[in-house]
């Protein structure tokens, strides 16, 4: 993280220290674990979903109406989602969605649209040949998306309803104790 009068300095970057930041992010969340684990789940749902510019929107949305944690939703999307993970969360869903959809986008597809944009052909054709692409290309790496993020948000939901509990527990000993 820059702040203003530093340096940049190189362990900003480094993955261990980054880590650590986030898990102790969601040590210090406090809350109710289920609302904690549901919240990390709907932020994985929507962090691993191919709908970059929507995911805040939806997450916020979402963990609003089902009265979730939107601070756990919001930085699970962000871990999940992250320059590292961009080519995976299109490109997964993109084979996925080729495979399961009746529609197939690929490179030659893709080829074939540019040399109908590029010759002579009239504005409106080239109007309806861009918006049925982005209509099939848009269901490919929905149906892909969901496929890849149901079962993440499913495991999150498990493992952070754990780390959540244990964690409630960790502070009732330590209360008692005290």
């Amino acid at each position: 993280m820059y702040i203003a009068g530093q340096s940049w300095r190189k362990d900003n970057m480094n993955p261990k220290r980054t880590a650590r930041y986030y898990c102790l992010k969601f040590t210090r969340l406090k809350g109710d674990p289920q609302s904690l684990a549901g919240g990390t789940a709907i932020g994985v749902f929507f962090g691993t979903m191919p709908i970059i510019p929507f995911h805040t929107i939806s997450v916020l949305l979402v963990t609003f109406l089902t009265r979730k944690s939107t601070i756990a939703g919001m930085l699970a999307s962000v871990v999940v989602c992250n320059p590292l993970t961009y080519f995976p969360q299109y490109y997964l869903p993109l084979l996925i969605g080729n495979a399961i959809t009746p529609y197939s986008i690929n490179w030659e597809r893709i080829k074939e649209l540019l040399t109908v944009l590029l010759t002579g052909s009239g504005i409106t054709e080239r109007i309806e040949i861009l918006g049925h692409l982005g209509y099939e290309a848009t269901i490919v790496l929905i149906i892909g998306g969901l496929v890849i993020s149901t079962p993440l948000s499913i495991g999150s939901y498990i493992v952070s309803l754990r780390f959540f509990s244990n964690l409630q527990e960790q502070r009732r000993k330590r209360h008692i104790l005290n």
